[in-house]
C-alpha cells in the first residue's frame, strides 16, 4: 500500500510539473513557427529595401529645389547598418526551416543573406560577415569585419547552395508573395543575381581563386536563367492598407522635387519614350498645348547648380516634375528587385567581354523590348507609347543600335546606358555602382566635387565595436581613414 501510494505522490508530482511548465509558456510569445509565416515579411522588406527616391538624386534623374540635397551634391558621410535587422528576420526564418528540415526555406533563406550582405559590402566595403548575427546563439555582440573578397565569395557561395537545394525540391512555397511558390521561378531568379553579382566583379576578371568568367559561363550554360517578365523578381503592389505603393500619396512630390535636366536630355537624344513614362511635360509645355510624346515639352533643371537657381527655372514653369502615377496610383508599377530586362543586359555585356558565347546584339534588343513591355504592362494610360513597335524603332536608330557602336568600349557604354534609363524608381544603387565600376553613364556635378566610392561606417559601431571597425578600417585605407573617397577591394 505504501509502495502505491507513493507512486501515486511521484505521478501526481509529474504530472503537476509538466502542468506548471505547461501554464509557463506565454502563447503570445511563441518559441517556434513555421518559416511561412516570416517569408511574407521578408520579402515584402527585401523588395523595397534600398529603393524609393535617394538614389535617383545621386543617379541624376531628380534634382531638389526647396533645399539642398546631400545625395544630388554627393555630400553624405555615414551609412546605415539597418539590414543587419533585415538579416535578424532572414536567420530566424532559416533556424525554423532547419527545425523542420525544409531546404527551400533554407534556400531563400541564402538568397536574402546573399542579397543583404552584397548590397552592405557596395556600400561600406569590409564588413561583419562570417561573425555577425551570431548575438544570440554564441553571444557575439562585436563581430569581426571581413574582407570584401571573403564577403563575395560567401556570397556567391550562399547563392550556388540556394540554387542546388532548390534542384531537388517540387513542393509549392506557402507565404510566397513574390512566385506564388514557384520554385522554378526563384531559383530563375537566384541564377540571374548570381550573374549580376559576378558581372559586378568584372574588374577582378583575372582573379584565379575567383574565377568570375569561368563561373559565369557555366551558369548560362548549364542553369534555368528569366525567359520573360513573366519571370521578374517582383513585388506587386494592392489598393490595400499597408499593401500600397510606397510612394503612393507621398507628399514629397509635390513640394521641391523635380527632373533631373541630364537624365531628361539623355533620353531626349535617344528619342526614348520611357520619358513621358517616368516624368510630367513641363507647366508652359503643357500650356501650349503640345502633345504628351512630343519631347520639346520636357525639361529639367540643372543637378550642378544652386537649388535657389533651378527652383527659379521651375517657378517659371521650365521644369518636369516626376510623372503623376508613382504617386497617385496606389498600384502602379512593381517593384523590381532584379528583372528579365536587367539579366539580358547583362548577359549583352558578357557576351561584348567575352565571357560567354551568344550574341550580344540579340540579348541586348531582348533586355531593351522587355524594358518596354514592363512599362507597357503596368504604366496605365501610357501604353501606346511604349509598345512593341514602338520599342522596334527605337532599337532602329543609330543612337541606340549596338551593332553601330564601333568597338568593344562603346558597346559596354551602350549597354550600361540601358540599364540605366530603365532603372528610374527601380534597381535602386545599381546604376551608381555600374558608373563606379565602369564609368558609365558620367554624373553631372559641380567643379571640383568627386564622386564618392562607398559610405563612412555607422557611428554605433564606434559606439558597440570599435575595436573590430577600427581594425577594418586600418587594413583597408590606414588608420582613421574612414572616408567616401576610399575605393575599396571591388573597384581596384
Amino acid at each position: 500500500m505504501k509502495k502505491i501510494f507513493g507512486f501515486m505522490i511521484a505521478l501526481l508530482g509529474l504530472v503537476a510539473c509538466q502542468d506548471l511548465e505547461d501554464m509557463n509558456v506565454n502563447p503570445n510569445l511563441p518559441t517556434e513557427s513555421h518559416p511561412q509565416l516570416q517569408l511574407t515579411k521578408i520579402e515584402w522588406n527585401a523588395f523595397q529595401a534600398f529603393g524609393g527616391t535617394g538614389p535617383l538624386y545621386a543617379q541624376k534623374m531628380l534634382v531638389q529645389t526647396d533645399g539642398e540635397s546631400t545625395l544630388q551634391y554627393y555630400k553624405w558621410d555615414r551609412g546605415s547598418f539597418g539590414s543587419y535587422s533585415s538579416l535578424r528576420d532572414v536567420t530566424k526564418m532559416m533556424e525554423e526551416a532547419e527545425r523542420i528540415n525544409d531546404n527551400s526555406y533554407i534556400a531563400l533563406a541564402k538568397f536574402f543573406r546573399a542579397y543583404y550582405f552584397y548590397n552592405l559590402a557596395l556600400t561600406f566595403g569590409d564588413i561583419p560577415y562570417s561573425e555577425a548575427l551570431q548575438g544570440e546563439s554564441n553571444t557575439a555582440y562585436a563581430p569581426a569585419y571581413d574582407d570584401q573578397k571573403t564577403v563575395f565569395k560567401g556570397i556567391l557561395t550562399e547563392l550556388a547552395e540556394a540554387n542546388t537545394l532548390l534542384k531537388n525540391e517540387n513542393n509549392i512555397i506557402a507565404g510566397d508573395i513574390i512566385y506564388k511558390g514557384d520554385i522554378t521561378k526563384w531559383q530563375k531568379l537566384i541564377n540571374a543575381f548570381r550573374l549580376k553579382v559576378l558581372m559586378s566583379l568584372s574588374k577582378k576578371e583575372s582573379d584565379s581563386e575567383l574565377k568570375v568568367r569561368e563561373t559565369f559561363a557555366q551558369i548560362v550554360q548549364d542553369e534555368p536563367l528569366m525567359e520573360s517578365i513573366a519571370d521578374n523578381g517582383q513585388l506587386e503592389f494592392l489598393d490595400q492598407q499597408d499593401n500600397r505603393y510606397p510612394e503612393f500619396n507621398s507628399s514629397s512630390f509635390g513640394s521641391g522635387m523635380y527632373m533631373d535636366s541630364t537624365f531628361i536630355r539623355r533620353l531626349q537624344d535617344r528619342e526614348d519614350p520611357r520619358l513621358f513614362v517616368y516624368s510630367t511635360q513641363t507647366r508652359i509645355g503643357k500650356e501650349a498645348g503640345k502633345a504628351i510624346d512630343d519631347f520639346t515639352s520636357y525639361e529639367g533643371g540643372d543637378p550642378a547648380a544652386a537649388y535657389a537657381t533651378v527652383n527659379l527655372k521651375a517657378a517659371e514653369g521650365k521644369v518636369s516634375k516626376v510623372n503623376e502615377r508613382y504617386y497617385q496610383d496606389p498600384t502602379t508599377e512593381p517593384r523590381v528587385l532584379l528583372g528579365y530586362s536587367e539579366q539580358q543586359l547583362i548577359l549583352a555585356e558578357a557576351s561584348v567581354r567575352g565571357w560567354i558565347p551568344g550574341d550580344a546584339e540579340n540579348y541586348y534588343n531582348s533586355g531593351v523590348k522587355a524594358s518596354f513591355k514592363f512599362y507597357e504592362t503596368y504604366a496605365k494610360g501610357l501604353s501606346q507609347y511604349v509598345n512593341e513597335s514602338r520599342a522596334e524603332a527605337y532599337l532602329a536608330k543609330p543612337v541606340n543600335s549596338l551593332a553601330q557602336a564601333s568597338s568593344q568600349e562603346a558597346r559596354i557604354e551602350k549597354i550600361v546606358m540601358q540599364r540605366y534609363l530603365q532603372s528610374f524608381l527601380q534597381l535602386s544603387w545599381t546604376p551608381f555602382y555600374d558608373h563606379l565600376r565602369t564609368g558609365y553613364p558620367d554624373f553631372r556635378r559641380p567643379q571640383g566635387v568627386a564622386i564618392p566610392y562607398r559610405w563612412m561606417y555607422p557611428q554605433s559601431e564606434y559606439n558597440y565595436n570599435s575595436a573590430n571597425v577600427s581594425e577594418a578600417i586600418r587594413k583597408q585605407f590606414g588608420a582613421g581613414n574612414d572616408r567616401i573617397n576610399q575605393k575599396t577591394w571591388w573597384l581596384n
